[in-house]
């Protein structure tokens, strides 16, 4: 709504009554809603989310009908905002069937419609508070109304910052992925310029009616404040994402539906008083609100269920498709229709004693003559239209019932039951393939998911949740060819290449997998997987150098990721050890030297010592064959100190056998080589199986041949000896 020009000369400055008025016109049950949704809506969310579904029937489908009654229904305003009801409706029209057919416009239209509703739910509340303030007799100047509708816009653009800071966890929201820092510093700034625009303009307004006549107004702001400013200003204090769709569902869209209500339906009381046609009949508000209803049904239910039966098409995306973009046309249509500086509008909302002008011109053409018809009195139209009341309330039950069966998930009859209604709907078939999974029919949940994949291929849920079950069957030529399958629809899926090549080399077609996760990264370089399978496979294929450039790629990746995002600390040390392998083994000494450091360093901040004594271990190895002894020497007793604190004797037996034949390599006493090697074989014997190499014994034996009777003296004074070697200093 707009800004008025004009004052009401005299009248109430209420609509209905001040308990109606102010509870739902002005949003005072913001407060109580809001708590009890977000406490309810955590304990019990599918109570509420059919509790809201059901409520859409008569608040939401409705205020998107008054709209339409309103732009349609008399042929002034038909006329009047020709270029909205006929050809802005005809490309949303075009829009709803090219979004059927190429999916990808799907998350466009949905984030246009989660980014536009808050600033249509806040026009509506700015109009609604100019007009309570014009009803109570201020006539603010320019300043005033801009400071107060720079408020306005200035909670919203709060709220914008918070959706569209960071990653968006929702497929169907494209955020604009603002750095958090300047998103938060940005939020700040807003914040104050709220708090001065709204002392400015409340003050000012306040001096020409008191603050007793703003109460209306007043309860307007501190909604709007309520509704997004709180919100927001908790997400950033406490560092929380805001999720888009609350904005669009639940309670906010039920309190503005029924807010839009409230004002619509005074207007079209009112605006019956004025129009010599209508005199005769008077106000009908249960037929009006029967209109409402009706036509709201006709809006939102059958779209969907006919393209999910006459085109195959989900029946989860359809609706979202027709919920979006009758949103979108509602807002358009909205900001056309509603303005106060129009006259006629200001004349009926501010109870002005002007004359309204009525004088009705000849819409004319096919579609208003079709229209005036349909709504017209004549014994077909009054067939037609009980008919198709009758067939859209039924439709509407249906609706509700199909969307209660589909969320009852514990209940597989229900699910059944509401598969039966829509087949074709994706997350339904997914989660019947869940519940027949869980009491072990595998053969119905595959054929639930395969049901759910040819409803929506574009969705890699369906197809990843039945590969999943397919590898867990060991099914693996299934799965090659389920992927082989989803690959000709959808070539340029790169998660779907890089579980292909997965699933290549597990069949030994190495060179395919090559082949495929090579693809991948050209269509995503960002698949982090795919460079770790590669580096995988390039090991294995002795091509050490290779496979170390793609360990670094995989650490590049997981260094640009947030907190949450990033794979455990073990994770990560793994890969840097597997890439300081790579580079010993490709003769980059230098690389592999810093790379066991830095996992070593990793390790000891994460508190992995197993992790920490394998990089000290190979970097001690490393510095051995460079002839660094004291290095060597010193990483060697570091790695025997850390495997005492883990108490794993297999992976110590190995260690101190080792650290003997470093010993004896580097031409240290022998019988401390010796000693080393008989601690190795008691801590092996110490563990589940012996995991000494083959060798161990061998070398055993030399040492012993070579000490001859100093055997004896090693064994009967081991302790002894193995503190002297963990204490040589190089």
């Amino acid at each position: 709504m707009g800004i008025p020009q004009q004052n009401p000369k005299q009248g109430t400055a209420w609509i209905y009554n001040p308990w109606l008025d102010l509870i739902v016109g002005c949003g005072a049950w913001s407060a109580p809603l809001l708590l009890v949704s977000y406490w309810a809506g955590s304990s019990s969310a599918r109570t509420w989310s059919v509790m809201f579904y059901a409520l859409a029937l008569f608040f939401n489908y409705p205020h998107y009908m008054a709209t339409i009654y309103r732009a349609y229904h008399r042929a002034e305003d038909f006329e009047k905002y020709r270029v909205f009801t006929v050809h802005i409706t005809a490309l949303m029209l075009l829009t709803l069937v090219a979004s059927h057919f190429w999916m990808p416009l799907l998350p466009w239209i949905f984030t246009i419609y989660l980014t536009w509703s808050p600033w249509h739910y806040s026009g509506q509340n700015y109009g609604l508070f100019m007009m309570f303030a014009r009803r109570a007799g201020a006539d603010p100047d320019k300043g005033t109304r801009r400071a107060l509708y720079g408020a306005f816009i200035v909670s919203y653009f709060i709220l914008f910052l918070g959706f569209h800071t960071g990653s968006s966890n929702d497929p169907l929201f494209l955020s604009l992925r603002i750095p958090a820092v300047v998103s938060r510093r940005e939020q700040m700034v807003l914040g104050v310029a709220f708090v001065v625009l709204t002392v400015y303009g409340l003050t000012r307004l306040a001096r020409q009616t008191g603050w007793r006549k703003l109460i209306p107004s007043l309860t307007l702001f501190s909604s709007q404040f309520l509704w997004f400013l709180l919100p927001a200003a908790i997400a950033l204090l406490r560092r929380i994402e805001i999720p888009q769709n609350r904005y669009s569902t639940g309670v906010l869209a039920v309190m503005h539906s029924a807010q839009y209500l409230w004002i619509t339906s005074y207007y079209t009381r009112r605006e019956a008083g004025t129009e010599e046609a209508e005199k005769t009949r008077g106000w009908r508000p249960l037929a009006y609100f029967g209109v409402l209803i009706v036509g709201g049904i006709a809006l939102f239910v059958p779209g969907p269920w006919l393209a999910s039966r006459a085109l195959h098409h989900d029946f989860t995306a359809s609706f979202l498709i027709f919920t979006a973009l009758v949103n979108i046309h509602h807002f358009i249509l909205d900001g056309a229709i509603w303005k106060l500086r129009d006259g006629r509008i200001a004349s009926l909302l501010l109870n002005s004693r002007e004359r309204v002008a009525s004088a009705v011109s000849d819409a004319g053409g096919r579609m208003a003559a079709a229209w005036r018809w349909i709504i017209g009195n004549t014994p077909h139209a009054r067939w037609l239209q009980t008919a198709a009341i009758l067939v859209l309330l039924a439709w509407g039950t249906l609706d509700q019932a199909r969307f209660y069966l589909a969320l009852n998930s514990d209940d597989l009859n229900d699910l059944k039951r509401a598969a039966a209604l829509t087949s074709t709907d994706s997350p339904l078939q997914m989660r019947l393939a869940r519940k027949e999974l869980d009491i072990g029919d595998a053969p119905a949940a595959e054929a639930a998911w395969r049901r759910a994949m040819d409803a929506n291929p574009a969705d890699p849920a369906p197809r990843q949740a039945l590969l999943k079950f397919l590898l867990d069957q060991k099914r693996f030529d299934d799965a090659l060819k389920l992927t082989e399958a989803s690959l000709k629809a959808t070539p340029r899926d790169a998660k779907l290449l890089v579980n292909h090549g997965l699933l290549a080399l597990q069949l030994g077609h190495p060179e395919r997998a090559l082949v495929d996760w090579n693809e991948a990264l050209k269509i995503d370089p960002g698949q982090t997987m795919a460079h770790l399978y590669l580096a995988h496979e390039l090991d294995r294929e002795g091509k050490a150098e290779a496979a170390a450039e793609h360990y670094r790629k995989v650490l590049e990746k997981i260094a640009g990721q947030k907190g949450e995002e990033r794979p455990g600390p073990d994770f990560v040390v793994g890969v840097i050890l597997r890439m300081a392998d790579c580079q010993a083994r490709s003769h980059q000494e230098d690389a592999a030297t810093k790379s066991y450091q830095m996992a070593e360093k990793l390790a000891a901040q994460t508190g992995q010592p197993r992790l920490e004594s394998i990089a000290d271990l190979n970097e001690a190895q490393l510095q051995a064959k460079a002839g660094k002894t004291p290095e060597a020497l010193r990483l060697y007793q570091r790695t025997l100190e850390l495997d005492q604190r883990v108490g794993d004797h297999a992976a110590t037996a190995v260690d101190w056998f080792t650290y003997g034949q470093f010993l004896s390599e580097s031409g240290f006493p022998e019988r401390l080589a010796y000693a080393c090697m008989v601690k190795a074989e008691l801590e092996a014997q110490s563990g589940p199986k012996n995991t000494l190499p083959a060798s161990a014994m061998e070398t055993r034996r030399q040492l012993e041949k070579s000490l001859g009777a100093g055997t004896a003296a090693v064994r009967k004074d081991l302790d002894n000896m193995v503190k002297e070697a963990l204490g040589l200093k190089g």
